[in-house]
């Protein structure tokens, strides 16, 4: 009987045992799928710009800032992710459509301006924001007032952007044209005269400027190349996920949560920033 009893209580002590491994290996799993983005709400993967000043910035502390990233927090919240569980990727300009087609960011909020060629491998909420194209130079430097002064010029813009092929192409036709990985390459080469430009958004450039370290160094030339509506970017065909971003964005303008973003993060360049446009995609 006590043989009985003991042989009873170790196999309860066995069961117990077995239930409560199970139980952790099933808060480890949740927590694993979470961080490889699995289909429980743990965490969402967004990719941003590291590099842009106002926009999207990696700070030293490993902080975030800038208006995509507070769009994209934004947003993130609407679908039901607090900003712990954001996980901000690099996103390239040169990657994007790459991160959202092989699964790796669920959304892109990266200065992403709409285009066809782009819509034809990924589809877009928004937009969000429009910028227009313009041209930095050196705040001593009065020869560039104009896209045609740039033939014969050394212009600057990063691999994978639309807007030195735009000023190529229809501008400047005899524009050097210089593609590097990151915009702070292109400054630092405008910065010892190897590059006579560089262009992309006003806004991205405005960003620049407005940093401490470049007070003084730098000048917008003020001009309107082109309309860059900022989108953000997620797989194509995925209906439900567009709709939900884009009333997001439209309760983010209607709660005044838009406007505050912009004056935070352009105010202090001076650059004034157009009123928030018309959702179009998915319409």
């Amino acid at each position: 009987m006590k043989l009985f009893k003991a042989g009873a209580a170790a196999a309860v002590s066995v069961v117990l045992a077995l239930t409560a491994t199970a139980c952790g290996g099933g808060s480890d799993k949740s927590s694993d799928s979470g961080a490889s983005g699995g289909a429980k709400k743990d965490k969402i993967v967004i990719g941003i710009k590291f590099d842009q000043p106002g926009l999207g910035l990696k700070n030293p502390d490993g902080k975030f800032t800038g208006f995509d990233v507070d769009v994209a927090t934004y947003v993130a919240k609407e679908l039901g992710y607090q900003p712990n569980q954001i996980e901000f990727k690099q996103a390239v300009s040169a990657e994007r459509e790459n991160l959202i087609a092989n699964g790796d960011v669920k959304l892109v909020v990266a200065t992403y301006t709409i285009n066809d060629k782009r819509k034809a491998k990924v589809d877009f909420a928004g937009p969000y924001f429009v910028a227009h194209q313009d041209l930095l130079v050196r705040a001593d430097d009065s020869s560039i007032t104009k896209a045609e002064d740039l033939n014969k010029k050394k212009l600057c813009s990063v691999t994978g952007s639309t807007s030195a092929q735009n000023v190529k192409t229809k501008l400047a036709p005899e524009a050097d044209l210089q593609q590097l990985p990151g915009y702070s390459e292109c400054l630092t080469g405008l910065e010892n005269k190897s590059l006579d430009a560089l262009t992309t958004d006003n806004s991205i450039l405005a960003g620049f400027a407005a940093q401490e370290k470049n007070k003084g160094k730098f000048k917008l030339v003020g001009l309107n190349l082109s309309d860059e509506p900022y989108g953000i970017g997620l797989k194509k065909g995925d209906k439900d996920l567009q709709t939900k971003v884009n009333a997001a964005l439209k309760k983010m303008v209607a709660d005044g949560s838009w406007q505050k973003a912009v004056d935070t993060n352009f105010g202090p360049a001076n650059y004034k920033a157009e009123p928030a446009p018309q959702i179009t995609e998915g319409s």
